[in-house]
Order: C-alpha cells, then sequence, then structure tokens
C-alpha cells in the first residue's frame, strides 16, 4: 500500500467536512496520519520515503499526503506555519495530533503504535 495524495475534495469526504460540521468528527474507519508537505522542502522529502514504508509496514493505518502548494485552504485550517507537519487521527474521537517537523522512522512507528493503534483508538 502506498501514501495517497489527498485534495481538499478528499478531506472533506474522508476525514472530516468541516462546511457541514463544527466539531470535530472523524469520518475513518481506521486511524489516519496526514503529511503536510511542498515539494521544494528538503525535510519533507527526507520523511517522504518513511512514509511509505510505513503505509507498507501499518496497513491497518491510512497515510496521506497534502501538497501545501496546492491545497492552501487545508493548511490554513490546520495553521500550518511549518513542513513538514503531520497530523495524526485516532479512531477513538478525541482530537487529532499535530507535530511540527521530520520525525525519525521510529518516533512515527512509536506514535502509531501508542497513539493510534492502541485498543481503545481502534474500531473494531
Amino acid at each position: 500500500m502506498a501514501t495517497k495524495k489527498m485534495t481538499i475534495a478528499d478531506f472533506k469526504e474522508k476525514v472530516f467536512d468541516y462546511e457541514s460540521k463544527k466539531e470535530w468528527e472523524f469520518k475513518g474507519d481506521k486511524p489516519a496520519i496526514i503529511d503536510f508537505y511542498a515539494d521544494w522542502c528538503g525535510p519533507c522529502k527526507m520523511v517522504a520515503p518513511i512514509f511509505e514504508e510505513l503505509s507498507n509496514e501499518f496497513q491497518e493505518v491510512d497515510i496521506y499526503k497534502v501538497d501545501t502548494e496546492a491545497e492552501p485552504q487545508l493548511s490554513a485550517m490546520f495553521g500550518i506555519r511549518s513542513i513538514p507537519s503531520i497530523l495524526f487521527i485516532p479512531t477513538d474521537g478525541s482530537q487529532p495530533m499535530m507535530q511540527a517537523g521530520a520525525l525519525p522512522k521510529n518516533a512515527l512507528e512509536d506514535i502509531i503504535k501508542t497513539e493510534l493503534l492502541k485498543p481503545e483508538n481502534v474500531n473494531e
């Protein structure tokens, strides 16, 4: 499985339709990670292959990529000021968690295992 590019229309369909809902309500059926990136960003290029590896290793998590240049409205909605910025979305109804900056693979794996895949965050 590979990371998936996400547009604003995809976001409203698969993650959260902020035009019809005021309170956060995740639409996905499994935890998700959204990588906010730009093609010119060096650290973004460094973490891109890591996200590809993680998408193969953790198929129970959807991993999306949002090009901040192509989707400025999504970037603004989350207050993205630096890239990469990574949004971690659990399925337990809790708020998503934003992390600015490139993280090493082991840190991303830890977050996936401890925050996204802990039993109370996974819909059965």
